[in-house]
């Protein structure tokens, strides 16, 4: 198992992402300036999808883990490999999953989906190079991922591999339609307007075993995918997760990045 335990990192810096596969560009990215600081582990990446280019912080590579935010590829994998055909009721239960998070419906599905095995498609299918499941606590939340694979786990959900025709758009509009606690990160840097169009699936859990806050943010936009990954000491409380995800955002589109 990947220990995810707190590493210092520079929280700033960029990089083009050299050491991730080729992209379709022949010309090498610049990378936006981000200003937001934060303690402990903290790591962003951006994906333009005109090109495939991934930009980021130094540590876009480095691990950290997903919690809520795997739930985006387990409704895709229950609709393309479990149940291509769900009735009302299914369709409900994975809304619920998107939508409002729902933990119980998320443990149900990771289960019908093989357990470990959906994680495993998740990396095959969506050809990601940091990520990996948990095979220690076999469970859904604790699946290893790098900021640069959460873009690219993003761009996989909107261009259709993960969820293929039939079920692509439907769940994209779920992840439009997030709202309540997990309704926060990248996309409320947006004008209101601007934001209905933007896909998002986050993660937040203080994880008794190191005491620390750890949050992931995932946003989708017609143009660009970005990830923030986090994870910070307890006495900073979930709000400060929520802000410093926000404010890449507001950084990246000061840079004009995601036009």
């Amino acid at each position: 198992m990947v220990s995810l335990h707190e590493t210092p990192q520079p929280a700033h810096s960029t990089v083009n992402a050299a050491s991730a596969p080729p992209s379709p560009s022949a010309s090498a990215p610049v990378a936006p300036l981000v200003r937001v600081k934060s303690p402990g582990f903290f790591s962003w990446a951006l994906l333009n999808r005109r090109t495939r280019e991934v930009v980021g912080s130094a540590n876009l590579a480095e691990h950290s883990d997903t919690m809520s935010m795997v739930k985006v590829w387990l409704a895709a994998d229950y609709l393309t490999q479990t149940n291509p055909d769900p009735d009302a009721k299914a369709q409900a239960m994975l809304r619920r999953m998107i939508v409002d998070s729902d933990n119980a419906a998320a443990t149900k599905v990771f289960g019908l989906n093989g357990g470990i095995v959906t994680i495993e498609r998740m990396v095959s299918v969506c050809g990601l190079a940091d990520s990996a499941p948990d095979y220690q606590e076999n469970r859904w939340s604790p699946t290893i991922v790098s900021a640069r694979d959460t873009v690219r786990l993003g761009e996989c959900l909107a261009e259709g591999t993960a969820a293929g025709p039939r079920w692509t758009e439907w769940l994209l509009t779920q992840m439009r339609q997030v709202r309540g606690e997990g309704d926060f990160g990248v996309r409320l840097a947006l004008p209101k307007s601007d934001r209905a169009a933007v896909a998002i699936k986050n993660g937040w859990f203080m994880r008794p075993e190191d005491d620390q806050w750890h949050v992931a943010c995932l946003a989708i936009g017609p143009a660009w995918v970005v990830s923030v990954l986090l994870r910070y000491p307890k006495r900073l409380g979930l709000g400060h997760g929520k802000q410093v995800c926000q404010e890449v955002g507001s950084d990246l589109l000061a840079e004009r990045a995601l036009d």
